[in-house]
């Protein structure tokens, strides 16, 4: 399919932990939560998709303590198999934006291998990596998620644990003001909002606010005493 790049998916995935042995990170492991956004000419559009997944192993525990995601609540979790194809067309032709891209994506085409579908993730959408961006933007410095809200006036307070669609969702904000200072919260008026449901707008804070520095006791008078001049030499449009 030939890809929009009009049209931006924004992409989050929680998994079961990451290879310790030396091998590409998702050997051995399995995606349990994917959060996509919708981003169509620069505007959330309100569409979205989101599923968690129960894995074929269990979750590392220092997995849990990132995510919060426990074995127990993804026991009546549909597999991967079930929610491949609905995944698929909803990123399909879109460019996928999505932080520390490598991470996702590995994940992404080893869930295909082991599908059995002879499928990559970069034949079916382009791929942005939001972190190689911001090291372009911001040299030598940390850019993880919370440090890009911090730097960009996001509020992200809700973030007390990763989650895949609420990451996805401050990761769209990062995207765009990093990309043109310029964001909507209002949804495209007309956009096909089949099979998704629409996203309660978040707080962001786009800058801080302006310090109000009041004018001075002699500042005031010399204000005045300028008004009083301009009258004597005719009409003060300040004090009608």
């Amino acid at each position: 399919m030939k890809a929009n790049y009009d049209r931006l998916v924004v992409l989050d995935t929680e998994t079961t932990g990451m290879n310790r042995e030396g091998g590409p990170h998702y050997q051995g492991h399995n995606i349990i939560e994917i959060g996509a956004v919708e981003i169509i000419n620069r505007k959330l559009t309100g569409r979205h998709f989101h599923a968690y997944i129960k894995p074929t192993r269990a979750i590392d525990p220092e997995a849990i303590e990132v995510h919060g995601i426990t074995d127990a609540f993804l026991a009546d979790k549909p597999t991967y198999a079930d929610v491949h194809q609905a995944f698929v067309s909803f990123v399909e032709g879109a460019e996928l934006i999505a932080h520390n891209a490598p991470f996702d994506v590995g994940f992404m085409d080893y869930e295909f291998k082991n599908l059995g579908v002879a499928l990559k993730t970069s034949e079916i959408c382009s791929i942005t990596d939001t972190l190689a961006m911001a090291k372009k933007i911001f040299p030598g410095k940390r850019n993880n998620l919370d440090i890009l809200c911090e730097r960009y006036g996001i509020d992200n307070s809700r973030r007390t644990l990763h989650g895949a669609l609420l990451d996805a969702e401050i990761l769209a904000d990062v995207y765009l003001l990093m990309t043109g200072g310029q964001t909507s919260l209002s949804f495209n008026a007309g956009t096909d909002t089949d099979n998704a449901s629409p996203m309660a707008p978040r707080s962001v804070k786009r800058q801080k606010p302006l310090k109000i520095i009041p004018a001075s006791a002699d500042e005031l008078s010399a204000h005045e005493a300028r008004l009083d001049f301009i009258e004597q030499n005719g009409s003060c449009l300040w004090r009608q």
